[in-house]
């Protein structure tokens, strides 16, 4: 069963840089919950994706010296994916190997 999609305003951008300004700690929660509302309406099989894909983020962010360093770094990291994105599309699908198998050890036994 899909999610139901929303539709989420935010406020004007004045507004949310004054309240980075005035209250960061409020602003990364309203971040947060916005990000958390939106992966909570994406189908159940890809919520797991994106709040991974979210933790990346904020790893990324949070190593970032300032807006316009965390901006680069960001742009950099969506360059990336959209190169990967356009080599898929790009071959004809005879480069993809098959998952490729693993032996997987049981926990307990590990060492």
């Amino acid at each position: 069963m899909n999610s139901p999609l929303i539709n989420q305003t935010l406020p004007a951008f004045d507004e949310l840089m004054a309240l980075a300004e005035s209250n960061p700690i409020a602003f990364a929660q309203f971040k947060h919950q916005m990000c958390q509302e939106l992966i909570q309406s994406a189908s159940e099989p890809m919520q797991d994706r994106l709040w991974a894909q979210q933790s990346h983020i904020d790893r990324v962010v949070g190593n970032c010296k300032n807006p316009n360093h965390a901006n680069v770094v960001l742009m950099r990291e969506l360059v990336s994916q959209m190169v990967k994105f356009q080599d898929v599309l790009d071959s004809d699908g005879s480069d993809i190997d098959s998952k490729p198998e693993a032996e997987i050890i049981p926990f307990d036994q590990w060492r």
